[in-house]
Formats: structure tokens, sequence, C-alpha cells
């Protein structure tokens, strides 16, 4: 597997273990309120519980690629080493 084939593998199982973890309310305004609890920062609103969920994952993606651009600690995500890396390239 190629090491690109392996970060994305990574951060696509991230992604998806947080989504998991997201929280959802109906708001007073019907809208929909979500966000990701231990990642501060990370939520949405929309009008619908789908247009909700799709808009807190474009978040958290945004928010991962910002973080990695910065050098910024990820919450509950580690980087494999290099050796590792290469040894599955």
């Amino acid at each position: 597997m190629r090491i690109c084939g392996i970060l994305s593998s990574m951060l696509t199982d991230f992604i998806g273990k947080k989504l998991h973890i997201a929280k959802y309310k109906l708001l007073e305004d019907k809208t929909y309120f979500g966000e990701i609890p231990d990642i501060k920062g990370i939520w949405a609103n929309a009008k619908t519980l789908e247009d909700c969920r799709k808009e807190l994952q474009e978040v958290l993606e945004d928010w991962l690629v910002l973080s990695i651009k910065s050098d910024k600690k990820i919450p509950g995500f580690r980087f494999p080493s290099t050796s590792s890396l290469l040894k599955n390239a």
C-alpha cells in the first residue's frame, strides 16, 4: 500500500470515529445543532439533520487539514512513524 493510501485510510477512520460520537439536538428554531464533544470548536447548524451531519463532516475535515498544516496536535490521532510507513510502502 502506498504511503498516501495509508494516511488517507487513517484519516478516513479518524473522521468516521469522530462522527460516530457526534451529538445532535433539535433547537427551538427547528434547526439542528451538531458537535463533536472531544474536539473544541467543531460544530455545525443546519435546517435538516442530514445537512447538519454533512456540514459537521466538512467542518471536521477542514479542521484536520488546518491542524496538519500548522503541526497542531490532533486529539486521538497519531501519525505513523516514517519507518512504519516505508515498511508498508
